[in-house]
């Protein structure tokens, strides 16, 4: 069992820390033919049969694009100060270029108002993995010019909210965006071309970089522009040379890859020579690299489970336990001669070991690899099988435990020099998981998926709790 981060007396936070949920557009806004929207990659994915559990679609999700104002109001009553929540690009910009489609924005613009009017902080994700179809059919990540029609859109939604909206990431898990979608196909657009996913990495580097530019060009010098990584804390299953090897290979093709160019302004040399069978990297053009490497206002880290890895056997074989979905196909170019191992301990319903000190590890990490930069914690949550008892309220006492455990590992984190300045639970509601259909419950706010009706969990009261005073409570505070 991993070290327990349960505080033995009260843990407060910081005055000014920030206590949000997040969500994705795709995942929650249904109304996927209204206003002017066209299809998206996962439209696409998810009608084609065999690509999500049950067959299951976002073409209602949990209906957020009819019922946003009550759940402001949900939020407001809980007392959360921050709401991160994605722009739908095919929303925006029907076919990924040209002019936007003001009904779509305007959208976008009574979201904004409604959090602003309830004293709610938002905080816009521009790309949450849902490209619009049009540019996937002419190469999508892999494209070079996609990078581009992601500048210009940054610059129109900066444009649009920029005077209300402070908060800003321009990609949110750039890693599941370029090898899930590309490399092993368990995300759309479902492609398994192991060259293809690190060019579309390198493609979404650029688009992080440029349209950094972009909203900084379009919007008041006041805003703050971040992205959203799912770094993985890879840990060796031993000391051995060829585990450590192991390690450093997953490292670069998991955190590497993106927080090297964006950081550092250089990708790592080790990612090179382990790929170097499957490209040459000569995508990489001069001055690419310059425009990757914007300073960054701060970072956003997403953190669910640590990595376990050890070099291979020879007669190793079956699924990899990365946790990434299952697929004949992998997800980590170059890294066949790496064993993924489950760690030990307790498990949510993704099968993720629960570990919060691996999100202490995270961001103790990123505090060195980028002294001074500020970090938001801007995704953490468990999937558990939630269902409401007789008299209608859910418990997840599984869920307030998994929270408590990985906030005390973020105030421990504050504690020991990290600049944290806030959290956004994963998720607000129960949603479409992607692949996984509606099978997975990740919200605090369990959601009848047959009505629609929201109905707080445990959960939500006891974040609710801490949000307002500050403080993480007992749990029984809240049965």
């Amino acid at each position: 069992m991993p070290e327990s981060e349960t505080p033995a007396s009260p843990v407060t936070f910081p005055p000014a820390f920030l206590w949000g949920a997040a969500t994705s557009a795709y995942q929650i806004e249904g109304a996927v033919r209204e206003d002017g929207r066209t299809p998206s990659i996962w439209d696409t994915f998810s009608h084609t049969p065999g690509k999500t559990a049950g067959g299951e679609h976002g073409d209602i999700a949990v209906d957020h694009y009819h019922r946003y104002r009550d759940d402001v109001a949900l939020m407001a009553d809980l007392g959360l100060t921050a709401y991160r929540f994605s722009i739908s690009w095919s929303r925006v910009q029907p076919t990924g270029r040209g002019p936007a489609v003001q009904r779509g924005l305007d959208f976008y613009r009574r979201l904004v108002d409604e959090l602003l009017a309830h004293g709610i902080k938002p905080a816009v994700t521009l790309y949450h993995w849902d490209l619009p179809q049009e540019l996937e059919d002419a190469g999508g990540w892999p494209e070079r010019d996609t990078a581009y029609r992601f500048a210009e859109y940054a610059q129109i939604v900066g444009e649009a909210l920029g005077d209300r909206v402070e908060q800003w990431i321009t990609l949110n898990e750039p890693w599941c965006a370029a090898f899930l979608g590309y490399a092993s196909g368990v995300h759309a657009p479902g492609r398994t071309d192991p060259a293809a996913s690190l060019k579309a990495a390198h493609t979404l580097n650029l688009a992080h970089g440029l349209g950094t530019s972009a909203l900084r060009a379009s919007m008041p010098a006041r805003n703050s522009v971040a992205l959203s990584l799912n770094s993985s804390v890879v840990r060796p299953f031993s000391q051995d040379a060829a585990d450590l090897a192991a390690a450093q290979k997953i490292d670069d093709l998991a955190n590497g890859v993106f927080h090297g160019p964006i950081l550092h302004g250089a990708y790592p040399q080790t990612l090179f020579t382990a790929t170097e069978l499957i490209t040459d990297w000569s995508f990489v053009e001069d001055g690419d690299l310059a425009l990757i490497n914007q300073p960054l206002d701060a970072l956003g880290l997403n953190y669910y489970t640590p990595a376990l890895v050890s070099s291979a056997d020879a007669d190793t074989s079956g699924p990899r336990a990365d946790g990434h979905g299952s697929s004949a196909h992998s997800p980590w170019p170059g890294a066949d001669d790496v064993t993924f191992h489950q760690t030990p301990g307790e498990r949510t319903e993704m099968g993720w070991t629960i570990d919060p000190t691996g999100l202490h590890d995270l961001i103790m990490r990123y505090t060195r690899e980028a002294p001074g930069l500020p970090l938001y914690i801007t995704e953490n949550g468990a999937a558990y099988d939630d269902k409401p008892d007789p008299d209608g309220r859910v418990h997840d006492p599984e869920r307030i435990a998994y929270l408590q455990g990985h906030l005390a590992a973020v105030r421990r984190a504050i504690a020991d020099g990290a600049d944290v300045r806030g959290y956004y639970l994963w998720s607000l509601l129960d949603n479409f998981e992607w692949a996984y259909g509606y099978e997975k419950r990740f919200g605090a706010v369990y959601v009848d998926y047959a009505t629609l009706e929201r109905t707080p969990k445990s959960s939500a009261l006891w974040y609710g709790q801490a949000a307002r005073t500050g403080t993480l409570p007992e749990v029984q505070s809240v049965q």
